[in-house]
């Protein structure tokens, strides 16, 4: 009689928040979730509540004469709140350019077979590739500047070269198909070339490194600013993908051997990430570049890579 007459007390002194918030009937259980954002609700306003199960779901009591003033602010948090998060928007379909991405990769590829052959070229004789192109800080500190796009084209060895086209050929299709051949490769060639620069700033005079990797890891940067644009909204749960894919590359590229560098590879996805968020936004207001804007940023992109090599090689 007594355990009665406790759970009678009890049940008077505290009700059940109703999961329709419009009266004291219509209860249904509700998830720990939902409790625990109204409890966190009413903590804010100083109304006290208790959480406990029932039956396969969770119900939020309160005490009885403060009731309607919790069941008031719930129902006002809710229609405040109705529309949050806002769904994630749409995605417009990628664009289809594999092949012609996967032909540029192996065009990087045929360029690192064709140096290696030491062809002499009119007028040049015998080239030493890696002393004309390298990233040697001194010199693009002495106003060398194409050397931070040359070393982008030049690699140590097919283990090198391998690794950069499958593990970067990754990011980069996805990239491309994202945001169109020609945009992409010009941010892939800006943040490698930046990410270059800054890092001859940062390193010793003696410094010197090639790669591609520096781009690649501007490709992962690029991305990682497109999921923070288009999915600020939800970063909460979107955040560590591109910091779990940067940490991936890190380990897999970043320790490879004496001809790459950390630093690059660090300043590399900052520039991505700078330049992905301008263009992210861009894209966002103007919508991606059409045909003809695609085809000139692509001819603009391979423009400025002859041209860097040209003034590499001249006399």
């Amino acid at each position: 009689m007594e355990m009665e007459g406790y759970r009678e007390f009890v049940a008077e002194e505290w009700l059940a928040i109703p999961s329709a918030l419009g009266g004291r009937d219509g209860f249904i259980a509700l998830s720990r979730q939902q409790v625990q954002t109204w409890a966190l609700v009413l903590d804010s306003r100083d109304i006290p509540c208790r959480i406990e199960p029932s039956g396969t779901g969770w119900q939020l009591l309160v005490p009885v004469e403060r009731f309607d003033v919790a069941r008031k602010e719930l129902r006002q948090f809710e229609e405040e709140n109705r529309n949050w998060p806002p769904e994630a928007p749409p995605t417009s379909p990628l664009v289809e350019n594999t092949l012609v991405t996967i032909s540029v990769l192996i065009m990087l590829a045929m360029f690192h077979n064709i140096i290696q052959l030491d062809i002499p070229i009119f007028g040049l004789g015998q080239i030493d590739w890696l002393a004309a192109g390298s990233a040697d800080s001194s010199k693009i500190l002495a106003g060398q500047w194409w050397r931070t796009i040359t070393a982008l084209t030049l690699h140590a060895d097919w283990l090198h070269l391998s690794s950069n086209l499958a593990i970067g050929g990754i990011f980069i299709v996805f990239l491309c198909s994202e945001l169109g051949s020609g945009l992409s490769w010009a941010l892939l060639i800006g943040s490698g070339a930046l990410g270059n620069l800054a890092n001859a700033c940062m390193q010793p005079i003696n410094h010197d490194s090639i790669g591609a990797s520096t781009a690649v890891f501007g490709a992962v940067g690029i991305l990682a600013a497109i999921s923070l644009v288009r999915y600020r909204h939800q970063l909460q749960r979107r955040w560590p993908l591109p910091v779990a894919a940067a940490l991936a590359l890190l380990a897999l590229l970043g320790t490879e051997g004496k001809n790459t560098d950390l630093g690059a590879h660090l300043f590399g996805f900052a520039f991505g990430i700078g330049l992905g968020l301008i263009a992210e936004y861009l894209t966002g207001k103007r919508g991606r570049p059409g045909r003809l804007l695609n085809a000139l940023l692509a001819l603009a992109s391979l423009a400025l890579v002859v041209t860097a090599w040209w003034v590499a090689l001249k006399p």
